[in-house]
């Protein structure tokens, strides 16, 4: 008897639901890690809230580091794909950007609070997100002061300006402003206090005295964030 042919539509369908519940997995997974950081989450908890086996959820990720893993590498891509896709063409584009991410992170509470606790835990080398988050906030230094550089050499920025110094300020005042909105989310407006203190370093910093433009949150929120390891793959 002849073989019975596969049929491409249902294969294809096969690999939607397959896809589909890779991505609950995933928004399950950021929940449970919000909620009790890596150490204390569970796959058999994690698997009973996307309504399947821990075995059905090994299926898709090998392990919990590997899901810890895919769940940082998909907010990762988001926030480059939503806020760095476009070329600034100045510090001030740059620093809009920088606004735009943390109003969008206000609105992602889940995610937020999730890289809060898993940053926490991180601070242990032996932790699955350790290497993670040295790599990305050494991406992050280096495109913010290569954005300065760049301003500075356009005359844009007083040349005296220390941009790796900034750089690293920028990073450390993000995380300040996300983890007084996690202690206080009714209370603190994320991007409203990252706008004051980019004003106010912007006006400090340009030759011309300027600030950031009134529509810094919403229009200019876009910034190819591009790094060395980006320009070797291209």
């Amino acid at each position: 008897m002849e073989a019975e042919r596969k049929v491409p539509g249902a294969v294809r369908g096969t690999y939607a639901v397959g896809d589909e519940r890779r991505l609950r997995i995933l928004d399950v997974a950021v929940e449970h890690f919000a909620q009790w950081g890596f150490h204390a989450s569970s796959l058999a908890r994690i698997a009973k809230d996307v309504g399947i086996t821990q075995g059905g959820l090994l299926h898709h990720f090998r392990s919990k580091e590997d899901l810890l893993v895919s769940v940082l590498r998909r907010s990762e891509e988001h926030d480059v794909e939503r806020f760095f896709a476009v070329e600034a063409h100045s510090a001030a584009e740059f620093f809009a950007a920088l606004v735009g991410l943390a109003d969008y992170n206000s609105r992602r509470p889940g995610r937020t609070k999730m890289f809060n606790v898993l940053l926490a835990e991180a601070g242990d080398p032996g932790h699955p997100a350790h290497a993670f988050f040295v790599k990305r906030y050494a991406d992050l230094v280096e495109v913010s002061a290569g954005a300065l550089r760049e301003a500075v050499a356009s005359g844009e920025l007083k040349p005296d300006t220390d941009c790796e110094a900034l750089a690293e300020e920028f990073a450390a005042v993000m995380d300040g402003i996300q983890l007084q909105w996690a202690l206080d989310p009714a209370g603190v407006d994320m991007a409203a206090r990252m706008r004051a203190y980019l004003d106010r370093l912007l006006r400090s910093i340009t030759v011309s005295g300027a600030g950031l433009p009134a529509d810094a949150h919403t229009g200019l929120t876009r910034a190819r964030v591009r790094t060395d390891s980006d320009a070797r793959t291209d």
